[in-house]
């Protein structure tokens, strides 16, 4: 219900930020926080926890886009990248101390899914600046927007920004004076936009992409998958599985220091080729392990490897598929369409999130914990070819920049190269 919530809360977040701004959208996500918490907390029957649990992820799927977008805005480009990691590393960090309970009944660690709510706390919590640039410039407060930017850029970077922003705010004016403010008119305007599109191929293709890869399996099961490799034990289970969240969270810290350096797409195209392993118990190890209290976990020689290399995938899938596409989404939009934009790529995102934990269990059953693995390492294969071929490098560039880079269409390296000999054999000098 929680994540029903949250793709709820991502379809109407960003209209809800482009419309009335950034800030005043974070504080209706933070009242829905608390609102949801108070529910839950007081809650009579099952149905409330229930509705506490709509509410909760109706907030988190509102911030999930715009806090990261806030944050984008906020910051010059060359260290923007960075600044958006840091809400990265305050979910991970949540995420490390989220508390779980234990099923004694069947031998298990069950979460509570407390990671939603430090989520949905950590992202609104990121923003600091008290600030909506595009409000205060489209509303003709240029004297404000110069203050606000001084506080943020060197000197002589502001004039520049601050035609950046009137060409933008011009072209949003026109574009709602043309298609109107509503949230359908708007979609329409977003998808008719040729901008627009290729962003929403870049966007939606990393979010769905960091999702398919099968993150949320090992955060949401890392305890049973430390099981599955033979660590039969409860308080072994947690320890390792608290070992992977904090493993998550360094790779966090790890983005904050590259992403600005290597770029964007180097680092999720890195993260895709994720080393990861499972074992599988054969007919024979699991007589050996006949009167255990678990069915799924055999002490075995070569067990330890499925959880190194577990910590491995985690360190792999961190630092750029776990924070980069949230970076991504907040800076390939125009002005005018970002909030929407975002929206429609936090929804693929919550989505996918959702198949995904359906169906891990089921997967396990049909395919086998190693072949549900090897399923997701195909899926990361082919992640890797729709990011090579459709996410451009966004690193350093100022936003509006960004948005000139998608008028003329995107093209790997590879092509481009290849366009020049074309041009060179056929064309005259």
């Amino acid at each position: 219900m929680a994540i029903a919530g949250a793709i709820g809360g991502a379809a109407i977040g960003g209209w809800i930020s482009d419309r009335f701004g950034r800030k005043r959208s974070i504080l209706l996500a933070d009242v829905l926080f608390a609102v949801g918490a108070l529910v839950m907390a007081f809650a009579p029957a099952p149905v409330m926890i229930i509705l506490g649990r709509i509410l909760v992820g109706l907030g988190v799927g509102m911030t999930s886009m715009t806090a990261p977008l806030y944050i984008s805005e906020a910051s010059p480009a060359r260290i923007r990248g960075a600044l958006v990691s840091t809400n990265g590393l305050l979910i991970t960090g949540g995420q490390f101390l989220y508390i779980g309970r234990f099923d004694e009944q069947h031998a298990i660690f069950v979460p509570d899914k407390l990671d939603l709510a430090l989520d949905a706390r950590d992202r609104s919590g990121s923003s600091t600046l008290s600030i909506d640039l595009d409000a205060v410039t489209s509303r003709n407060k240029e004297e404000e927007a110069r203050y606000i930017l001084e506080k943020i850029f060197p000197a002589n970077e502001v004039d520049d920004e601050m035609n950046a922003l009137k060409l933008s705010v011009e072209a949003e004016k026109a574009d709602e004076h043309a298609i109107g403010d509503n949230l359908i008119q708007k979609l329409k305007g977003a998808l008719s936009n040729v901008v627009v599109r290729r962003g929403l191929y870049a966007g939606i293709t990393v979010q769905v992409a960091q999702q398919f890869s099968g993150i949320n399996t090992v955060m949401y099961y890392s305890p049973t998958i430390v099981q599955f490799a033979g660590f039969a034990s409860n308080e072994t289970a947690l320890a390792l599985s608290l070992i992977t969240s904090g493993l998550n969270a360094v790779g966090s810290i790890v983005s904050m220091v590259f992403v600005d350096r290597y770029g964007r797409r180097r680092l999720m195209l890195v993260s895709m080729y994720s080393p990861g392993t499972c074992l599988e118990l054969t007919t024979k190890q699991r007589d050996w392990c006949r009167g255990t209290w678990s069915k799924d976990g055999c002490p075995i020689e070569f067990g330890f490897l499925a959880v190194v290399f577990l910590g491995f995938y985690i360190l792999s899938y961190s630092p750029g598929m776990g924070t980069v596409p949230w970076i991504v989404n907040s800076e390939i939009y125009p002005l005018r369409y970002r909030g929407i934009g975002g929206d429609l790529a936090a929804v693929s995102n919550w989505i996918s999130n959702l198949i995904v934990s359906l169906t891990f269990l089921s997967l396990t059953k049909a395919l086998g914990s190693a072949g549900t693995f090897f399923l997701f390492g195909g899926v990361c294969v082919i992640g890797f070819s729709f990011i090579y071929w459709l996410v451009p490098e966004t690193k350093g560039l100022p936003i509006e920049e960004v948005e000139k880079m998608l008028e003329s269409g995107y093209k790997p390296k590879l092509l481009r190269a290849k366009s020049k000999d074309k041009t060179h054999l056929f064309c005259p000098k």
